[in-house]
């Protein structure tokens, strides 16, 4: 009876020191993210003065946010497996590190090339190591709360830049884009690498909490999830939802000075940074209200909610752009339909094939931010110079918007019912 009773004290006090733990954990994974998200959401601020700096076209200069975004994406497998294999201190530590050097190093650069190598190889990769670890680390922490957990930490990824947009904005104004890049590189480099210090996977000797049924099965390999119809599935709709939303924030400043309100004051406040700031509150607070709200009524239902209400801010955006108040509200509205595929995603993505190869799955489905960085960055600066219009870009982000919406509720439903349905049979 004795060692009974010291057996369920140790198991109670494991799993409340489980419980606190995790929860430190999510607030380190959130600075990390905190920490990395300027180089992609910020970005708007520096075309203008990287014009300058070293000349060319806006479409060469975008390749530079295609390079950090596809690096970022199409590396994270692998850089999954680094963390799985070498441990997230490591290199989270390294990727903080490696993200603040690229702002450092673009300071001096005179050349495109430079910036690809600098900005774009360098930042790409510090931030995938960052993004993919901490999203691998916390699906494991939460198997209970998966949807809310996710949508916390990316939900840094998108707050982060709100502590940097008018700084930066303020600091081009006065100082120039070397000195800025060095100062907040160093800063934001310097923030990620204290954070990781705390980071660490779940301990497995602890007990875990209690998890549904699939969430505590070891799940597919990544060959098995490759071979699943549902997960190309997933990769399309993810594709589409990224290509949307990284055309508003590659080509942002583009199109807000072409319809001539970039520097409108609204409220005081230049039209852009004031849009770029509501745009970080909006992304940042989608992630987990969506990812909560897809615990509760169904990944797809978030989904179709979602990706509609983007698509239908997009429309009414485009219509109104002469409007400088109105064009810094419907972004935030645009933003707030689209960060959530940073929570709506891994989470779906891990009920369906499990937990035990989470990182390296997602890493995999992750990919699909690249090429919508792609397309909706230098294709869709293609596009509008070709035409000489930005109506044809939002018109196909518009309607890539609403297909992925009844691709959830009618297609990605009964899909995922059908999988998980043959999987529970076959065990």
């Amino acid at each position: 009876m004795s060692s009974v009773i010291d057996s369920s004290v140790v198991h109670a006090r494991a799993s409340t020191f489980q419980g606190r733990e995790r929860w430190v954990q999510l607030a380190l994974g959130v600075v990390c993210m905190m920490a990395i998200s300027s180089p992609q959401y910020v970005w708007a601020l520096f075309t203008k003065p990287l014009l300058g700096q070293v000349g060319g076209s806006l479409a060469t200069l975008q390749v530079t946010f295609s390079i950090l975004i596809v690096l970022q994406t199409f590396f994270s497998p692998f850089q999954g497996w680094l963390v799985d294999r070498f441990g997230p201190r490591l290199l989270l530590s390294i990727g903080a590190v490696m993200t603040g050097l690229s702002w450092v190093l673009s300071a001096g650069a005179s050349t495109d090339m430079q910036l690809y190598l600098s900005y774009g190889v360098l930042g790409g990769i510090g931030t995938g190591v960052i993004y993919v670890g901490v999203v691998g680390l916390m699906v494991r922490w939460f198997p209970r709360q998966r949807g809310l957990a996710v949508g916390v930490v990316a939900a840094g990824y998108g707050f982060g830049a709100i502590a940097t947009t008018f700084p930066i904005s303020s600091s081009l104004a006065s100082s120039g884009f070397a000195h800025t890049v060095t100062v907040f590189g160093a800063l934001i480099g310097a923030v990620g690498l204290i954070a990781a210090q705390g980071i660490r996977r779940p301990p497995a000797e602890l007990p875990a909490p209690a998890a549904p049924a699939s969430a505590q099965a070891p799940g597919a390999s990544p060959a098995q999830m490759l071979r699943t119809p549902v997960f190309w599935l997933m990769f399309l709709m993810m594709t589409m939802m990224s290509t949307s939303g990284l055309m508003v924030i590659s080509q942002m400043g583009a199109f807000a000075k072409d319809f001539g309100i970039a520097s409108t004051l609204v409220w005081g406040m230049a039209a852009l940074p004031l849009a770029l700031t509501i745009d970080r509150f909006a992304n940042g607070l989608t992630r987990p209200f969506f990812g909560w709200l897809s615990d509760r009524i169904g990944r797809e239902n978030a989904m179709g909610l979602a990706f509609g209400l983007e698509g239908l801010a997009m429309a009414a955006w485009l219509a109104l752009h002469n409007d400088p108040l109105l064009f810094a509200l419907l972004s935030g509205v645009v933003f707030f339909g689209w960060g959530e595929i940073f929570s709506l995603f891994p989470s779906t993505l891990t009920d369906t094939f499990g937990t035990r190869h989470a990182t390296t799955n997602y890493g995999i489905l992750y990919m699909a931010q690249g090429i919508g960085s792609i397309l909706g960055g230098p294709i869709a600066a293609m596009i509008h110079h070709a035409s000489g219009s930005w109506v044809p870009v939002f018109g196909i982000m518009i309607a890539l918007d609403l297909a992925a919406a009844l691709l959830a509720l009618f297609v990605l439903k009964g899909a995922r019912s059908r999988y998980l349905a043959r999987d529970a049979a076959r065990v």
